[in-house]
């Protein structure tokens, strides 16, 4: 397995191998991010095939109880492998370690990450991880409906902090 930092070409690769809802996918809008510095979007390659993605948010979370409970806190973002047989084989736990090791690089000592109740799998991955609870909220996030409706996704959510130290 390799990890790249997204280029322009991957994107229509990420749309192919790893579906997102919507007309504008999540991968073109992380990769719009990251050209604007506001991100660095990782890839996870198996075989010339993307499998994996992450997007290390120098931004931070943009709940505003998140910003209020950590200022300036960078957010490890949209963690996901695909397909699902090939969970729990260490892509995403080298993914957020490869994310941690981009903000070590830029003398950042805290990450935090949100995770959705509904999904203890991966809270059990970043409790592995060193990730500690700090504060409920609810992420929202847009997104337009293949019918060309703009919705907005709601998950409750414990936003989570690693010191890098």
């Amino acid at each position: 397995m390799e990890i790249t930092v997204c280029g322009p070409a991957d994107v229509a690769l990420l749309d192919r191998h790893i579906a997102s809802p919507g007309t504008l996918s999540f991968h073109a809008r992380r990769f719009a991010r990251q050209q604007r510095g506001e991100s660095t979007y990782l890839v996870a390659w198996l075989e010339g095939r993307p499998v994996g993605h992450v997007e290390m948010r120098w931004t931070g979370c943009d709940a505003p109880a998140v910003r209020i409970a950590r200022p300036g806190c960078p957010e490890i973002n949209g963690l996901g492998v695909w397909p699902e047989e090939l969970r729990s084989r260490g892509i995403g736990t080298a993914l957020v370690r490869a994310a941690e090791e981009l903000a070590r690089e830029r003398g950042i000592t805290v990450v935090g990450l949100g995770v959705a109740k509904d999904n203890p799998r991966a809270a059990a991955l970043y409790a592995r991880l060193g990730y500690q609870p700090l504060i409920d909220y609810h992420d929202r996030w847009p997104y337009e409906g293949t019918d060309g409706m703009l919705r907005e996704w709601v998950d409750a959510c414990t936003f989570l902090v690693k010191d890098l130290l």
